[in-house]
Formats: structure tokens, C-alpha cells, sequence
């Protein structure tokens, strides 16, 4: 199975790896996994004001801050993963990310925000699943 595994760094996802470990059957050979990280865009004012190979390495120790405990925890497990960054809005990313990449399934932890929570603070788990056609699995 393909999954796609969207990961900020969070305790949010750290519950998502827990519960991973805890069901032995996620973590064997046969799934091919593909961890995203989305860092949010510097502003274009402040992008522009800057060296871009500066913006650059920001972008990419914000994913190696992320990525780092991960790797430690899948290698622990033996699991090859392939990890991805991007840069911007995380559901737009993730949500087209699913697609393209015919995964057969999204694993991602949520915050587990009420209806309320998420009509008014909005929620990137709601948003993935309103724009995903691949089925996913949240993790609260």
C-alpha cells in the first residue's frame, strides 16, 4: 500500500507515530511511505528583501527540524521512507500531493477540533478531506 504521511512536527503528529508503532501492521514491508512536510511561505515582501539561497536553507532546516525525530523513529523500525518538502499552504499541498501521487491512503494526525472549532479556526485536516480523493485516516 502507498501511503502518504503529512507531518509538522507537533504533538498532533507525534500521537500519529505513536499510533503507528503501537499497530505493528502499518510498519511492515509491504507499504511504501512518503512523509510531507509543508513549511509556510516566508511573506513576499520579506522573500523579496532576501537572498533567495537565505530563503532557501530557512525553508529547508524548518523540514530537517521536522524530519530529524522521524527519521530516527522509522529507522528504528527498519521502514524505508521517502520524505518530501514543500513550501506553502499545507491542505493545498497535501490534498494535491494524495492525488498526484495516487496514494491508497493518507495517515495524519489531527488537532480534534469541534465543529464550532473548525468553522471558526478552520481546520488543515478538514480542508485535506474536503479537496483529497484518496481516503485518510486521522489520528487523534
Amino acid at each position: 500500500m502507498k501511503i502518504l504521511v503529512p507531518v509538522d512536527g507537533s504533538p498532533y503528529t507525534k500521537h500519529m507515530l505513536a499510533y503507528l508503532a503501537e499497530h505493528e501492521e502499518w510498519l511492515s514491508g509491504s507499504h511504501q511511505y512518503t512523509l510531507l512536510h509543508v513549511v509556510p511561505a516566508v511573506p513576499p515582501r520579506a522573500a523579496a528583501a532576501l537572498d533567495k539561497d537565505v530563503v532557501k536553507a530557512y525553508y529547508d532546516s524548518e523540514a530537517d527540524k521536522v524530519f530529524k525525530p522521524i527519521r530516527a523513529f522509522f529507522k528504528k523500525k527498519d521502514v524505508a521512507i521517502e520524505y518530501v518538502s514543500k513550501v506553502g499552504h499545507a491542505a493545498d499541498h497535501i490534498a494535491g500531493l494524495a492525488d498526484k501521487g495516487q496514494f491508497d491512503l493518507l495517515i495524519m494526525g489531527s488537532h480534534g477540533h469541534s465543529a464550532l472549532g473548525n468553522l471558526v479556526m478552520g481546520s488543515v485536516a478538514t480542508k485535506v478531506m474536503a479537496h483529497c480523493k484518496t481516503p485518510v485516516l486521522l489520528v487523534r
